[in-house]
């Protein structure tokens, strides 16, 4: 009976409109409307990236603040603005209607833009708050995107391309950085560059707000995807709290890893002899990308939410141990730098890309949860990013005598591990979960 339902009939009851672009993809079919949300959503988070890591490209070497090297300090700022901001986030995008989404996306990025400009006019040290308020308001973009993504049979498509715009942008921003390094000075080229991308940003923008919502037919495969209040977040927690623990902690330290090797990418390319090659940034992230979109666009396909639950898992844990076996390999002289990062890039972003798309929106579809993935995506995100923060603080204060590359290889090798054994117990806590409810 729903089948023989329109999806424009369906989608206007759901969503009264006017807009010519809503009404045009409500008529359009599945094809055209996965198309244009995933260019949509890539091409807008790829410009909120670059607003917040354009900086990474430079290493600020001549300047030094309580005798720690003043990147340090940048670094650590922006971090903790972004840790606050996910705390923030779960009940802040728990609870967002909507309607609200892309004013709040306007408002955040706009106060972002407007960051680099204060930190360019403000001197060292006091400019520091500047990057605490850049990633304050950014941490939030990330999860009201993805609610316009959410709960469609075409999730997994959507969520890949919004989640391989942050691997692109990584290779992206970082060589427009360095690019720019050429004609600005360090402490002007962030919010350079983030003018390229302010234009492109807001059209993108617009495009994502006019989408459709989910039809009934998405719900009934997906789940109905809604706000949740504070009991409703707090029974969510209860009932699943063994397995979100496992995979929590595992999500915590490919967060840090991805921080560190994003943040400290230029020393570590100094440290392997590509100190003066902007293009090597996009060189090894490229194929990353390519690679990842596959991978997650194939989940599309696994119909049985049950099934693509346990194949997410599976995705992270060989991820995981890529990061190990190329490591090692690198050591053994068997893999050049460049392949070597590219390798450690992909196994990262195996792990890292399903918590940031389609593993929670699974997790909701299995258990036939009515939530929205935002919740337990940024309950994820807080603790991910307050690792994030310990490992830089281990690194400078905590007496490493380890170069950037070094310390790069040895957290690489421990997340292969332990993370492993993390998101290997997570799969079997949700298989016997699940088996318990259906039998």
């Amino acid at each position: 009976m729903l089948k023989s339902i329109s999806a424009h009939a369906i989608r206007t009851k759901q969503q009264p409109t006017d807009h010519y672009l809503t009404r045009y993809l409500d008529r359009a079919g599945t094809v055209v409307f996965t198309v244009y949300v995933s260019i949509s959503a890539f091409g807008l988070y790829t410009c909120v990236y670059a607003l917040r890591k354009t900086f990474a490209a430079a290493t600020f070497s001549d300047l030094h603040f309580a005798g720690i090297d003043y990147k340090i300090w940048l670094v650590t700022f922006q971090v903790c603005g972004y840790a606050l901001s996910k705390f923030a986030g779960i009940k802040l995008i728990a609870e967002m209607a909507a309607k609200t989404r892309s004013k709040s996306i306007f408002a955040a990025v706009t106060i972002a833009w407007l960051s680099w400009l204060l930190f360019g006019f403000v001197d060292a040290p006091y400019n520091l708050i500047f990057l605490f308020i850049n990633g304050l308001v950014l941490g939030l973009v990330w999860g009201m995107v993805f609610g316009f993504l959410e709960g469609r049979k075409v999730t997994e498509i959507l969520g890949a391309a919004l989640s391989i715009s942050f691997i692109f942008s990584s290779g992206l921003c970082r060589t427009v950085g360095g690019y720019m390094l050429r004609y600005f000075p360090e402490k002007w080229m962030p919010f350079a560059s983030a003018c390229l991308f302010f234009v492109p940003l807001l059209l993108f923008l617009f495009m994502l707000d006019k989408a459709p919502r989910p039809t009934k037919s998405d719900e009934l495969e997906r789940t109905r995807r809604r706000p949740m209040n504070k009991i409703e977040r707090r029974k969510f927690i209860l009932y699943f709290l063994p397995g979100i623990i496992l995979f929590v902690v595992a999500y915590t330290m490919l967060t840090a890893f991805r921080d560190f090797r994003d943040n400290f990418s230029a020393e570590v390319w100094m440290s392997l002899g590509y100190g003066n090659s902007p293009a090597i940034y996009a060189k090894t992230e490229v194929p990353v990308t390519l690679g990842v979109l596959v991978m997650m666009g194939a989940m599309m396909f696994v119909k049985n939410n049950k099934l693509a639950f346990m194949a997410n898992h599976v995705m992270i844990m060989t991820g995981m141990m890529l990061i190990g076996i190329s490591t090692f390999l690198f050591e053994s002289d068997l893999l050049t730098p460049t392949l070597w990062m590219t390798l450690t890039g992909l196994g990262l972003y195996l792990g890292y890309v399903p918590f940031n798309s389609v593993f929670f929106d699974r997790l909701l579809a299995t258990f036939q949860y009515a939530g929205t993935v935002g919740f337990i995506m940024y309950v994820a995100d807080a603790f991910g990013y307050l690792g994030s923060v310990a490992v830089l603080f281990v690194k400078e204060f905590g007496n490493v005598q380890l170069s950037w590359l070094e310390f790069l290889i040895a957290v690489g090798y421990f997340i292969s591990i332990a993370g492993t054994v993390l998101i290997s117990g997570s799969l079997l806590y949700f298989h016997k979960k699940h088996n318990a409810l259906v039998n």
